[in-house]
């Protein structure tokens, strides 16, 4: 006698008519939102003829959250088939394990990357985001848009299936890579609103020459990416939007610069070797997260308020978290000025000069890092006040909870510890410092393959 199924059935019937319920619902929003038809092999769009950046904002308003699975794509169906046998067969292992998480204690990387159909299930990563930048979606309500063409022959003029012809383009997009490519940018590539690029599958260096630009756009999430060489260039005509272009004075060589921008969130790259800053925030740029990134090589790492006299980054919030700051690195990881600043589960394994410094009375929030300190006995210190006396920065509220100091470094705290400029310089749960090296293992841009966990 065949013992009928109660458990297991119940469990793969209700999963199945949870799937197909979001396949429609993901496809009437597809219909409902209009979206132009695209051609993945070239990157060309064939046609924009809405407002797609208004579109996502209303959706990330009212919480319409398009069903990741319900796309126009043929192996999206066939992996809502793939996925549907993996929980009727690993049903025990998933409720063990949790069904996106990977158990490292990185919320970033436990919320997609042990999931082996990343690949086809790319903008949950807008999903997965921490920190003052956790709402920033990217390119997650718009279409994949596939750059194949490494060029940047024209600034003013980009072929369509180049980088910079994506992320001028007026609607969402999510930006992925063909193959392995060196990008050589010309000038500074200017990002519109409401685009991710996700490197992750493919080997992306953005090197020897312009680097990346996020001026006066929102939501912008760069991932997956080696930046590393760039150089000042400028006092040229560059394209911004499909609509205009301008004259642009010298940049100053920075890999990201961030200017007047908000919601951006910067994870999972290698940035090295550049003119000026790896990561730059200035001009009442906010809602910042820098995550899991590797830093090497350089000088002046992360710069965060433009100057003491600009009072307008008094709003900055920035997030600091789960990144390496590792060899060849000698100051500002990061140097602050007037905001609040979230540093947080960091392995700084090498500085020169010092860790964190600041100027114009930021707020500080150190938690839960490994500061090891360097071999030379004038270099022990983590912070640094820049050109001020002590008078006055002993009333700036910075302070070390929870940090794991070694090989003789020491934080050197101040201010009155008043909870509400700690409230405002408060982002995340820190974990404890003995977890740092686990949760930064994978710093930096990460060599994914296609059916295999990240």
């Amino acid at each position: 006698m065949v013992e009928p199924c109660r458990t297991s059935c119940r469990l793969s019937t209700l999963v199945l008519v949870l799937l197909v319920a979001g396949a429609m619902s993901g496809a009437a929003t597809a219909r409902h939102s209009s979206r132009p038809n695209e051609n993945v092999e070239t990157g060309v769009l064939r046609s924009s003829s809405s407002n797609y950046s208004s579109v996502a904002s209303s959706s990330s308003e009212e919480g319409d959250h398009p069903n990741e699975q319900a796309v126009d794509d043929p192996e999206k169906v066939a992996s809502m088939v793939d996925i549907f046998d993996r929980i009727i067969k690993n049903s025990t292992e998933r409720r063990n394990l949790g069904f996106f998480s990977c158990g490292t204690g990185n919320p970033i990387d436990d919320c997609w990357r042990c999931d082996p159909n990343w690949h086809l299930n790319r903008r949950r990563l807008a999903d997965c985001g921490i920190g003052f930048g956790r709402n920033a979606i990217g390119g997650r309500d718009g279409r994949f848009y596939v750059v194949t063409d490494p060029g940047d022959d024209d600034p003013v003029n980009p072929r369509p299936g180049t980088l910079r012809h994506a992320v001028i383009q007026e609607e969402p997009l999510w930006i992925m890579f063909k193959r392995d490519m060196v990008i050589q940018l010309k000038q500074e590539l200017i990002m519109n609103s409401f685009k991710t690029i996700d490197g992750r599958g493919s080997n992306v260096h953005i090197a020897n020459g312009a680097c990346i630009t996020i001026q006066f756009v929102t939501n912008v999430i760069i991932h997956g990416l080696h930046i590393h060489d760039c150089k000042p260039t400028g006092n040229a005509m560059v394209r911004s939007s499909t609509t205009h272009y301008g004259w642009r004075t010298m940049a100053d060589g920075d890999a990201v610069s961030i200017f007047g921008s908000s919601h951006i969130w910067v994870d999972h790259n290698s940035l090295s070797n550049c003119a000026d800053g790896l990561v730059d925030a200035v001009m009442g740029s906010t809602a910042i997260t820098v995550s899991n990134n590797y830093f090497t090589h350089h000088n002046e790492v992360m710069l965060l308020g433009h100057s003491d006299s600009y009072t307008r980054d008094k709003l900055m919030q920035v997030t600091i978290a789960y990144n390496h700051f590792g060899e060849g690195l000698i100051q500002r990881m990061p140097r602050c000025r007037h905001g609040y600043f979230h540093v947080v589960n960091n392995d700084y394994t090498h500085w020169e000069m010092y860790a964190i410094g600041g100027s114009a009375e930021p707020t500080i929030n150190s938690q839960g890092n490994r500061y090891a300190a360097p071999v030379n006995p004038f270099a022990k210190e983590v912070t640094k006040r820049v050109d001020t006396s002590q008078s006055r920065w002993k009333s700036w509220n910075w302070r070390s909870e929870g940090d794991l100091l070694l090989n003789g470094a020491y934080f050197t705290p101040s201010g009155a510890g008043a909870s509400g400029s700690y409230a405002r310089a408060s982002s995340l749960g820190a974990k404890s410092s003995s977890m740092v090296g686990t949760i930064t293992s994978g710093a930096g841009a990460l060599p994914c393959h296609p059916n295999r966990a990240c």
